[in-house]
């Protein structure tokens, strides 16, 4: 099975999260069931079947995350010599050529991926473009609306 790489912040959310589902959410709903239980009729009983369905979730959740721990190759990018090279984990500033626009992205895991925070999927054809490169280099990104230029300001690893 191969390996997908993660940063070490997305790594800890995601053990934080587990952490989180096993110890807090996991004992509520297992008394949310007993609870139900006690009401009696268990085929008409909605506080019961919502309890099992939230303990389902929970459950699969669970599993999800393990399994994506077990195969995460976690790297840490602030241990990795800076070249000025864009890397898995690094964070660059690339201005648009035309605009004069400038963004900041990390690049991220799959599941570490939030735009609204900043972070791109390490396969979204950004990065993809990025991938590579060195500051001072221009490189074209083929979006829905056309290609777009952009030059790489800065490469940090933090």
């Amino acid at each position: 099975m191969s390996k997908f790489p993660m940063t070490v912040q997305g790594a800890r959310a995601l053990e934080e999260e587990l952490k989180h589902l096993k110890t807090v959410l996991r004992p509520q709903i297992t008394q949310a069931i007993a609870e139900a239980r006690e009401l009696g009729d268990l085929k008409e009983n909605a506080e019961y079947h919502a309890a099992r369905e939230q303990q389902g979730m929970s459950e699969a959740r669970i599993r999800d995350i393990e399994a994506k721990l077990s195969n995460a190759q976690i790297i840490d990018v602030t241990a990795i010599p800076h070249t000025g090279k864009v890397i898995f984990g690094t964070t660059v500033d690339i201005a648009n050529v035309d605009t004069d626009e400038t963004v900041t992205y990390q690049i991220v895991g799959d599941d570490e991926a939030d735009i609204k925070r900043g972070k791109i999927s390490v396969s979204s054809p950004i990065a993809r473009a990025l991938i590579g490169k060195t500051e001072g280099d221009a490189v074209i990104v083929k979006t829905p609306g056309g290609e777009v230029e952009y030059e790489i300001v800065e490469v940090r690893h933090d």
